[in-house]
């Protein structure tokens, strides 16, 4: 598959996954049983899956195609017992096949945020791409210099939760058009108080989380992910998502719940432990929930 991206790149895509132990054990993989990983990323839970259990089968999505390429190589060993797809989970249709379980690893990779051509972070400059599969045409630029200020507010809000989110907005408006990352960030920073500009996090963060999530149409996706990935479960099949912020952990919870085919087996969720926290700092916001097809 075309990847769009020099070899070295492809192979360096790297992305430590988290809640591992607890997802495998959570799945409770069975021998020759057939699963979705609906976010493949680097390989890391679809290579824990295939090695679970003898003669484990895995079909592997992901809309970025730095990561198919990625996981291919990676799963290469196995490759006679993994299918790849590449695009949106949410557009996913299963042709004749149920399976015994199910995994989503949500948000934005550790390898999207250190590839600085990819826009998703301000800590190199980079123009404002953000998106996730590289087909489509909608780019971080053209939500932050296009959307209105009313809009551009209510982003920063909703998906970022963003406490000026209208004062941003309007500096953000007023300073357009904007190409690169950093000069976004700037722009950010500098239409804040003082104390905030040098508060524990950049102030350029929730904005940017809030933008990506936006581009993205993450939230739509997920919503239509969980009332669509139940009916792919065999009875007795489990699904596990993993989820990084509070808005996605919200729509998780009440889905699974609501769905009249699952029994939630995650009462809370599972959260990382001190050493996994301690050794993947981006897993420290990590949360998991799993439910199980009843019939």
């Amino acid at each position: 598959m075309e990847t769009g991206f020099e070899e070295g790149k492809t192979l360096a895509f790297a992305h430590v996954s988290v809640l591992s132990r607890e997802v495998v054990e959570g799945l409770n993989i069975l021998p020759g049983g057939h699963y979705l990983d609906a976010t493949v990323g680097g390989g890391g839970h679809s290579q824990l899956i295939l090695t679970a259990a003898p003669k484990v089968q895995i079909t592997a999505i992901d809309r970025d195609a730095q990561a198919i390429a990625a996981a291919k190589a990676k799963l290469a060993p196995y490759s006679a017992r993994v299918q790849f797809w590449h695009g949106n989970f949410a557009e996913y249709e299963p042709i004749d096949t149920l399976f015994e379980g199910i995994i989503a690893d949500l948000g934005v990779s550790s390898a999207q945020l250190d590839f600085p051509e990819r826009g998703f972070s301000f800590r190199h400059r980079a123009d404002l791409d953000m998106r996730m599969d590289q087909r489509q045409s909608l780019t971080a630029a053209d939500a932050i210099n296009h959307w209105s200020e009313v809009q551009l507010a209510d982003v920063f809000y909703k998906y970022g939760e963003e406490r000026l989110s209208r004062r941003i907005a309007r500096a953000v408006v007023n300073k357009r058009p904007f190409q690169t990352t950093s000069e976004l960030a700037e722009a950010i920073a500098s239409s804040v108080p003082r104390k905030y500009r040098y508060g524990r996090i950049h102030p350029a963060t929730r904005v940017f989380q809030a933008l990506r999530i936006a581009v993205n149409q993450e939230i739509e996706s997920l919503e239509t992910f969980v009332n669509k990935a139940p009916n792919w479960l065999k009875p007795g099949g489990t699904i596990a998502i993993i989820s990084f912020h509070s808005l996605e952990d919200r729509i998780i919870k009440h889905s699974l719940r609501d769905s009249p085919i699952l029994k939630v087996l995650t009462k809370k969720p599972v959260t990382p432990q001190d050493q996994e926290r301690e050794d993947n700092r981006r897993s420290r916001s990590a949360k998991l929930r799993l439910a199980q097809r009843i019939y």
